[in-house]
């Protein structure tokens, strides 16, 4: 009996351990003012991204959403947005990507063809 209890003892204080902690993200994280004043200098705003939610510079491309087919011809990467579903190698034209969140789904195209979709989180 004693066994018995210890274990659930054990198991209960196991399963208490891997339970995650919840943190609010807090908008105004103290000693960002100087990151703040670099990314706006850049012409960026701080956001929360990802599923960490950390906080980043994110600079809008000027060249956002004009065709392409290869990345050279982009700020950022020539893009497909979302989860395209094309095959990897197919004939595409791209968009260049809007801003320097890497989050989200995207398909880059490199040489007119499309490469793997990637899903960063």
């Amino acid at each position: 009996m004693r066994i018995l209890i210890a274990a659930l003892a054990l198991t209960g204080a196991l399963m208490a351990a891997c339970t995650p902690v919840a943190t609010p993200a807090d908008p105004a994280v103290p000693g960002q003012s100087a990151d703040a004043n670099a990314c706006a200098a850049r012409g960026g705003e701080l956001r929360r991204v990802g599923r960490m939610q950390t906080q980043q510079c994110i600079v809008k491309y000027a060249d956002a959403g004009k065709s392409c087919t290869t990345g050279s011809q982009c700020a950022g990467d020539c893009r497909l947005e979302g989860n395209s579903g094309v095959a990897p190698g197919a004939s595409v034209t791209g968009q260049c990507q809007a801003d320097s969140d890497r989050f989200g789904c995207h398909t880059t195209v490199e040489d007119g063809k499309a490469g793997p979709t990637l899903c960063v989180d």
